[in-house]
């Protein structure tokens, strides 16, 4: 795929990819959730997922996956002109994590955080997008990192089996053709209730008989929402960067449940020798994580090679979406 605009083009220089130590298998989640190994497989396709150490952040997370994709992408750190933390579960509020990765990481750049859940990542490929072929950045570091197990409920019915920990990160730079697709992105506000948190921090703060506020999700109608509303960006997506279902390599849309991805799959019509991330069976719904994660795994296990065209796609509260074609390195 080759996209010409004028001036500089930008691509995807590198991955890193970092999944907790901790593997917790469907079973472990029986007694808290009253939910079934074969019922959890059923429902969402996942196995196990990865959770991270109780003292471990968002920010160690992102870290570890940022050392991956620089050294992926032979940058140093000292190039590194913006990092973009994706993260809807940094517990501190202020400051932003993104600088104390860059601090961590020796990056003295500029650093924020973008918060669009579980389009996050796509949200930042766009960003980072713009300001390298602005020339506003020469290389901009972007990472998802979420530790969602510090968010949801333990006893959750609903999710508290879908959601896991983990990080990805990416190294975006120049190049004298486009690799990376128009971006198509949006919101509906109006739906923001189908996954929210179950309280504000000042309603906590003001009713101490009030539970820590963890995140809740309307699963029924998310999933309605999405197998309606994905195809159809995914479509634009593909029509925005010139290309057809059938020139793609690979298919990686938010791990967010197996059945979406079915879905979404064979609305797409996708043709059998492109690759779909299937790694919500390993990692769970990681958020903003699990897109990278999940062109982590296709790349280990040989299932796309470099310079293959991947159409990405993340959506999640908000409601928001937001979906690319790209060169993957």
């Amino acid at each position: 795929m080759t996209i010409q605009r004028p001036g500089r083009g930008s691509r995807i220089m590198g991955i890193g990819a970092y999944r907790p130590k901790r593997i917790v298998g469907n079973a472990e989640l029986v007694q808290s959730t009253g939910r079934s190994d074969t019922w959890i497989q059923r429902r969402t396709g996942i196995v196990e997922r990865r959770r991270a150490e109780p003292d471990e952040t968002v920010m160690d997370m992102a870290v570890e996956a940022s050392h991956k994709a620089l050294a992926d992408a032979g940058v140093p750190p000292e190039r590194v002109d913006m990092v973009l933390l994706s993260s809807m579960s940094n517990v501190r509020q202020s400051p932003a994590g993104a600088p104390e990765v860059a601090h961590r990481l020796g990056v003295g750049s500029a650093a924020l955080d973008l918060d669009a859940a579980c389009a996050g990542f796509c949200y930042a490929l766009g960003v980072a997008d713009g300001l390298v072929r602005s020339g506003t950045a020469e290389h901009v570091l972007l990472i998802g990192s979420d530790k969602m197990s510090d968010i949801v409920d333990p006893g959750d019915a609903s999710a508290a089996f879908l959601f896991a920990d983990g990080a990805g990160a990416m190294v975006v730079g120049p190049d004298r053709r486009q690799g990376i697709g128009p971006t198509i992105w949006g919101s509906d506000g109006g739906q923001r209730r189908l996954i929210a948190h179950s309280a504000t921090w000042t309603e906590y703060r003001d009713s101490p008989e009030r539970p820590w506020p963890t995140m809740r999700m309307a699963g029924t109608e998310v999933f309605r929402w999405a197998v309606a509303k994905i195809p159809e960006v995914a479509g634009r997506a593909l029509a925005a960067a010139r290309v057809d279902a059938a020139d793609l390599d690979a298919f990686v849309p938010h791990q967010a449940n197996m059945r979406i991805t079915d879905v979404l799959t064979d609305r797409l019509a996708l043709p059998p020798h492109v690759a779909v991330a299937r790694d919500i069976a390993q990692s769970g719904n990681t958020s903003a994580a699990s897109v990278p994660l999940a062109i982590d795994r296709l790349r280990e296990t040989g299932a796309v090679a470099p310079g293959g065209r991947a159409l990405l796609v993340g959506f999640g509260a908000g409601l928001a979406w937001a979906a690319q074609v790209v060169r993957l390195p």
